[in-house]
Formats: structure tokens, sequence, C-alpha cells
């Protein structure tokens, strides 16, 4: 069944969100603080290995530099964190009130979650069906699952709202994987994510408190990537 891999996704990020955010309080705060950068440095790594992956760095650059002035004419960082931030205010019972805590745990959840190049050739590979089809999902689902319980317990339930994010960028990437059967060459993929993994790195740079990226707004390179290929690839 297309789509079951974003539904264990879901699943996955919901139940490390509750173990996360229900054990989090009894974590002593620099065991939370050392999962958190081995997370981001995890990222950075993988983020570097899917950038190297390019044949031709132009395509990613210029999709990145392309896809930011339109991110940033959009406002999409700035909307993503105000939708976190009307989220928390009509859902989150934090006694506390602190807005930043959960605004930055939907928001990294959400970019990390769904920006990695395992969404991306996860959904295609199931919106396109064929054996085994939602494998690469299932995967990216454990693997999430085990990073939600790290932020839940430093970000508390921020985290879990980001599975929305999972099922409505997943979903949507598999129904227009679906639809785009036959149009998408392996280089375009290769490409696209390249330009993935950078975005991947700047999540590890904010995980890291090294410097607040604004990945949301580079999003539409995951767009413009595979078009350069199309239009200008030899």
């Amino acid at each position: 069944m297309r789509g079951i891999g974003t539904i264990v996704n879901v699943v996955t990020v919901l139940a490390g969100t509750v173990a996360g955010a229900t054990l989090g309080s009894r974590l002593p705060e620099r065991l939370r603080a050392a999962v958190l950068q081995a997370v981001g440095l995890v990222t950075l790594v993988i983020g570097a290995r899917d950038a190297l992956g390019s044949r031709n760095v132009v395509f990613p650059l210029v999709s990145l530099v392309l896809g930011a002035a339109i991110g940033e004419a959009l406002r999409i960082e700035d909307r993503l964190e105000a939708l976190g931030a009307r989220m928390r205010r009509r859902f989150e019972k934090d006694a506390d009130g602190d807005d930043t805590r959960f605004v930055e745990g939907f928001v990294a959840a959400s970019l990390l979650f769904c920006v990695g190049p395992l969404t991306i050739l996860g959904s295609i590979r199931d919106g396109l069906g064929g054996p085994d089809h939602a494998q690469l999902l299932l995967v990216k689902a454990a693997l999430d699952g085990t990073v939600a319980v790290a932020f839940a317990s430093t970000f508390g339930w921020g985290v879990g709202f980001s599975a929305l994010t999972v099922a409505v960028v997943q979903g949507a990437l598999t129904l227009a994987a679906g639809a785009a059967d036959g149009v998408l060459t392996d280089r375009m993929i290769v490409e696209m994510t390249a330009a993935g993994g950078v975005m991947v790195i700047g999540i590890g740079l904010r995980l890291l408190d090294v410097k607040k990226v604004a990945v949301a707004s580079l999003l539409p390179a995951l767009v413009l990537a595979p078009a350069g290929v199309a239009l200008f690839a030899r």
C-alpha cells in the first residue's frame, strides 16, 4: 500500500516525542545537551556526505541561491515559525509558557525530518510503487523515532507536532512522485539530494547552536535543482 511508510513515520515520531517529553525532566541537563550535540554532529556528517554526491556542484549551488531568494520573498522561515507559535498557544499546556522552546522544537524537528535524502528518495520510491517501495521510509521512520526522543527531552511537546509536517510533506511528495512517474531521472534525484544535503548541514549548525541558518527559506531549491538538470544538463 502506497503511503504506509509515511504512516509508520508519523507514528514513530509521536511515540518518540511521548517517550522523550515524559522522561526528559528526569534526565540531567548535561546529558540532554550532550545527546542533542551528538545528533547535531551526525546531522552534519549526513549532510556533508549527501552534498558531496553532486556530479556538478553548480546545480545545487544555483538552486540554493535562487531558492533562498524565493524563500525569503515568500517568508517561508517566518511563516513556519509563526505556525509553530500558533500551535503552541492553542495546544501547549506548559506552565512556564516557553514559546521559544516549543517553536524551536517544532521547526528543528520538522526540517530535520523532512529535508533529508531519505524523505526525498523514500517518498519518490513509495509513490512510484514496485517491490519494497516503502523500505526507505521505514528505515527513516526508525531513525526519526530515535531522534524524536532526544529532541523531545530538550524541546518538549513541540517536536510531536512535526508529525503533521511529516504527513503533509511526505504525503505530497508521494502523490507527486506517482503523478511524475517517468519524468524524474537519476541525475535529477542526485542533484536534488545534494541540495538537500547542504540544507541538512544547515540544520546541524542550528542544532549545535553555531548559526541559526534559515533552512526553511532554502526549500524551493528542492524543486529548482531537478528543474535545472532538466533544462541545462548534457
